[in-house]
């Protein structure tokens, strides 16, 4: 074993929902480039913010990818985006390095953490995640189910809100994608509504 490898503490995978790493853990995502897996974590409910994603009609480069949220919110910052710089401005529990989550990522806080008893939007690509481990399969309209985290369910400390969230990941220069915690529609939207964000960081694993 290498020092660099000493160096580096074993991460043991915590459960659903298990406070870590400022938040609470939701889920492993890989980067499809590099093969590398990424823990996520997702903020508390005390943090959240609403705000537009940024200028309709404006291409944001590099604010396109569906798992690596910091670079999306880096690009929209750099953009402009005062929505993305308030969340790059975040210090959470001693970690700095909060995101808005990528659209893939996003989807995980979704299947986790469903505050509702809704039916799903069991269409389109709905639940469709071949960037998460296990890979998120399409929605039907009783899977995923609401989730059986208390803290998460609607009406709990750290649930979800029954309202649309904006992911990083912009569609078009007029669109971004956005998800619904009711019912986990997948869709995207004009980039100068406002919506709600649910930050999220990312903390290598492999």
């Amino acid at each position: 074993m290498s020092a660099v490898e000493k160096a580096v503490p074993a991460v043991t995978i915590p459960e659903i929902g298990q406070p870590f790493g400022g938040g609470f853990f939701s889920g492993i995502t890989r980067d499809p480039d590099t093969g590398k897996r990424y823990l996520n974590i997702t903020a508390g409910a005390a943090h959240e913010l609403v705000g537009d994603w940024g200028k309709y009609g404006e291409k944001i480069e590099g604010a396109d990818s569906f798992t690596n949220s910091r670079a999306n919110t880096e690009a929209m910052a750099s953009g402009g985006s005062e929505l993305a710089q308030k969340v790059l401005g975040l210090d959470i529990g001693g970690f700095t390095d909060w995101a808005i989550p990528a659209r893939d990522v996003q989807e995980l806080q979704y299947r986790h953490f469903k505050p509702t008893t809704e039916e799903n939007w069991a269409s389109s690509r709905n639940g469709d995640n071949p960037n998460s481990e296990p890979v998120g399969l399409l929605y039907s309209a009783d899977s995923p189910t609401q989730t059986s985290l208390s803290a998460f369910r609607e009406g709990g400390a750290e649930a979800f809100r029954d309202a649309w969230y904006w992911s990083s990941s912009q569609r078009s220069a007029n669109h971004a994608f956005y998800m619904l915690f009711d019912d986990g529609g997948q869709g995207y939207d004009d980039e100068g509504n406002e919506l709600r964000v649910r930050p999220v960081r990312s903390q290598l694993f492999d």
